[in-house]
């Protein structure tokens, strides 16, 4: 279980916290949830961090159900509000893990926050718009991000009130495990549509965070100095392998952990091995 609390910001904004507890002791994980979701801790989250003593505090990024809207922001100013709120909750040193959208976000604490973040790992994680490789290619359902990349907020905004999931985007691994262990992981990123859409509100979340990752992220790679893991389903068919491969190469200090037969949500069962390696990391 995870306490759920709103906390108000040296900058003045607010943020939505949850919180496994101080009293894990071995180490504090910053989770940065998927796209979309709500930010609550999911219990395979929970629970594999318990069994190895690690506390996980997750915050709802901006435009998410209880955190202040940004519009504009980029990967870096969505990833300050994590940094302030790590500030706040008094934490010394911690490490920051990123599912899907939340990869990138992982990875801006790292490069923000250098004297604090002992260690990264992203699954699935987005990759900057660069012309180094074919970004979209693999991708099953690119409206989203290609609406945000060629218009903007607006576009990415018009682009959500006609699109209708693509469950191609999925291959029969991913389903296997949003059926069985993770099926929390599908629950909450249906609540989170249908908060921010309650009384004909708008997902700025889900927008907002398409257009930051199509945009300059405002941090370099080779800023995140600290030992990274970039896990990566080789089917993958919602974020591509390409974006995995390139991760890893362009960060200074990152492993490539590519898992063949996994796709996009099937990739995150390798959590609790990602676990153990960031405390044998953290431990050196």
């Amino acid at each position: 279980m995870s306490i759920e609390r709103d906390i108000e910001l040296p900058s003045g904004r607010n943020v939505r916290v949850f919180d496994t507890g101080p009293d894990a002791g071995r180490l504090t994980i910053l989770w940065h949830h998927g796209t979309p979701q709500t930010g609550s801790i999911l219990p395979p989250i929970a629970e594999a961090a318990a069994a190895r003593g690690i506390r996980v505090v997750s915050c709802a990024r901006a435009g998410y159900p209880g955190t202040t809207v940004w519009p504009g922001r980029t990967v870096a100013d969505a990833a300050s509000d994590v940094v302030q709120t790590a500030t706040v909750l008094g934490l010394e040193k911690y490490a920051t893990v990123g599912g899907s959208g939340g990869g990138p976000h992982a990875l801006a604490c790292a490069a923000l926050d250098p004297d604090r973040v002992v260690g990264a790992v992203t699954f699935a994680g987005v990759a900057p718009y660069v012309d180094d490789y074919p970004w979209f290619e693999g991708m099953a359902a690119p409206g989203g991000l290609a609406s945000a990349l060629s218009g903007g907020r607006d576009a990415r905004r018009r682009h959500g009130e006609t699109a209708e999931f693509d469950e191609s985007v999925f291959v029969d691994v991913d389903w296997a495990v949003l059926e069985g262990d993770w099926a929390s992981l599908g629950a909450d990123a249906n609540l989170a549509s249908q908060l921010a859409t309650a009384d004909g509100g708008t997902s700025w979340g889900e927008i907002d965070d398409d257009v930051a990752f199509t945009t300059p992220w405002g941090f370099e790679l080779s800023e995140v100095g600290c030992p990274a893991l970039v896990v990566q389903g080789g089917r993958d068919r919602v974020i591509p392998r390409p974006h995995g491969e390139w991760l890893a190469a362009h960060l200074p200090a990152a492993q490539l952990w590519l898992r063949p037969n996994d796709g996009h949500v099937s990739a995150l069962k390798g959590l609790p091995v990602a676990l153990d390696w960031l405390l044998d990391t953290t431990a050196r």
